[in-house]
């Protein structure tokens, strides 16, 4: 695959609108994990506006499943600002800390459940991408291939990550990290050369936000 087909053949075939759009869900998809990475609340109104263009252009590009799990991010940000909101003394900046055993347990429990919520999805995406019509349409997993699955379990580990972020536990950025390096071929395959470096710049900054929370902590205790 070369560059050309793997980052300007795909958009050959999308307006104006349609490249705008994409172009302004990945700017505040960046400035969010830039305002994540500062411990700063507008973490989740840039990650709230990235993810309902993405809702957009997904339902615009007739992919209503793949839309479904993205209503769900914006749900989870709704209830992660709700918690900064609670816990910030100045109302824009948190403190961060290690997760505890127990919040380990429901962290792991909440990605089985992830993962069974989105394999649902997948599931019935032939009837939901066919305007939730059964005309012609054949339900199950069989057309799924190795990137949908990792789409599955990248989906899941994303929304552990974001619980995590939204408890403002340092290893949300673990999860983030994992997620994103996955992520990255998994782009290559689809034929989104552009997504792709994007989640290769969240890698960098996912990194960055660790070792950024790691010594916000350490000085605290200290």
């Amino acid at each position: 695959m070369n560059l050309y087909n793997l980052f300007i053949k795909p958009y050959e075939s999308y307006n104006f609108w349609q490249i705008l759009f994409e172009f302004l869900g990945t700017f505040f998809g960046i400035l969010s994990v830039y305002f994540s990475i500062k411990k700063n609340i507008w973490v989740y109104p840039t990650g709230i506006i990235s993810t309902l263009i993405y809702v957009y252009i997904l339902f615009d590009f007739g992919l209503l499943g793949d839309c479904i799990i993205n209503v769900y991010y914006t749900v989870m940000s709704v209830y992660g600002w709700i918690l900064w909101a609670r816990n910030s003394e100045d109302h824009i900046h948190v403190e961060v800390s290690w997760a505890s055993k127990k919040e380990w347990q429901f962290g792991t429990l909440l990605f089985l459940i992830s993962f069974i919520f989105v394999t649902i999805i997948y599931y019935y995406k032939p009837y939901i991408d066919h305007n939730f019509s059964m005309e012609n349409t054949h339900l199950g997993l069989y057309h799924l291939d190795w990137a949908n699955w990792l789409d599955v379990v990248t989906t899941s580990i994303f929304l552990v990550g974001m619980w995590f972020m939204a408890k403002q536990r340092i290893e949300n950025w673990i999860f983030w990290i994992i997620g994103d390096i996955i992520c990255i071929p998994m782009m290559i395959f689809k034929g989104l050369g552009i997504t792709s470096v994007q989640y290769l710049v969240f890698t960098i900054m996912a990194i960055l936000g660790y070792v950024n929370w790691k010594k916000s902590f350490k000085e605290k205790v200290n």
